[in-house]
């Protein structure tokens, strides 16, 4: 496998600075590394005597988990930095806490944040490569790439796709990232969700089409991706009840007779089972979710290889 010059030293904020064939390279790796997980013997010394930090100032188990195994996997060694417990409650700040670990030689860091901008803080701060796990409501583009990259294993390929996103699409950092990578590779994005959980201008900024209706948003989709439905948008009085919202917007087998017959179902997790997806859906042969923890490995394995120079001779 030879490396490609331009992904070293890269960071990753979102997909907007990747390009087509920069996107297509990374899932091409995934690949070969989905294979190499595949193994009895999973661990490979690509990335032997590099150091990475995840930083996360959110909790996030499944994505952290996610990225030590790929780095673990890759033969780095992993600095594991959670806010809860940490410095940071005693009153470090970032720039002080990026300061310090980057004094015990990390090559790359994984930033989970809950401010929108805090991994490119990181990188200012710290001068190596920054992936962002999650930034506010701004991005999460390591899982926008592994939804795609589910997408284009099992269909060759996004471009004429309808791809139908279902749930809360003001708040999900996911979607952004999907709707932004989705569009650069040619599929064509329908968002769905009671009105008040909709941004305004969603067509005009992102290229998607939005509906409220769930039987007329899933019409012919190729995949249907439903989002995680927050208790704290009820609180905030932005729909009457999980009840209410399961009943207008669950994916059920009554949608699935809408969509494609060979429709993929998908979910970035953790799920509300019988809230924005029916036990019958997630757990029938159109689900890719399982799968698609499976390839957030992966591609983390392949971002990893690729902007830290891996090589495998």
């Amino acid at each position: 496998m030879n490396n490609n010059l331009q992904f070293s030293g890269r960071n990753l904020y979102d997909l907007d600075t990747y390009s087509v064939e920069e996107i297509n390279t990374i899932f091409e790796t995934a690949k070969i590394m989905k294979e190499i997980n595949k193994r009895d013997y999973k661990k490979i010394p690509t990335l032997r005597g590099k150091t990475i930090a995840t930083l996360f100032f959110e909790e996030s188990t499944r994505t952290r988990i996610s990225f030590e195994l790929a780095a673990k996997r890759l033969s780095a060694d992993v600095v594991s930095f959670s806010a809860i417990g940490s410095s940071v409650k005693k009153g470090e700040g970032l720039q002080d806490t990026v300061y310090t670990l980057n004094a015990m030689g990390i090559d790359l860091y994984v930033v989970r944040h809950s401010c929108p901008g805090a991994p490119q803080l990181v990188h200012k701060y710290s001068q190596k490569p920054v992936l962002n796990a999650g930034d506010g409501r701004h991005a999460h583009p390591t899982q926008a790439l592994l939804d795609m990259f589910s997408i284009w294993e099992k269909k060759g390929t996004l471009k004429g796709l309808k791809v139908t996103i279902v749930g809360d699409i003001l708040h999900s950092r996911v979607l952004r990232s999907n709707l932004t990578g989705m569009r650069k590779m040619g599929a064509k994005a329908t968002v769905c969700g009671p009105r008040t959980l909709m941004p305004p201008k969603i067509e005009e900024v992102y290229g998607a089409k939005s509906e409220y209706d769930l039987y007329n948003a899933v019409k012919g989709a190729d995949v249907i991706m439903a989002l995680r439905m927050q208790l704290e948008r009820q609180e905030e009085g932005l729909f009457p009840g999980l009840g209410e919202y399961s009943r207008k917007y669950g994916l059920s087998k009554e949608v699935l007779k809408y969509a494609k017959e060979d429709v993929l179902i998908m979910h970035p997790g953790p799920m509300n089972r019988g809230v924005e997806i029916l036990p019958e859906v997630a757990d029938s042969p159109h689900s890719i979710i399982i799968e698609q923890v499976t390839n957030g490995v992966a591609i983390r394995m392949a971002l990893l290889f690729l902007i830290l120079g891996g090589r495998t001779n």
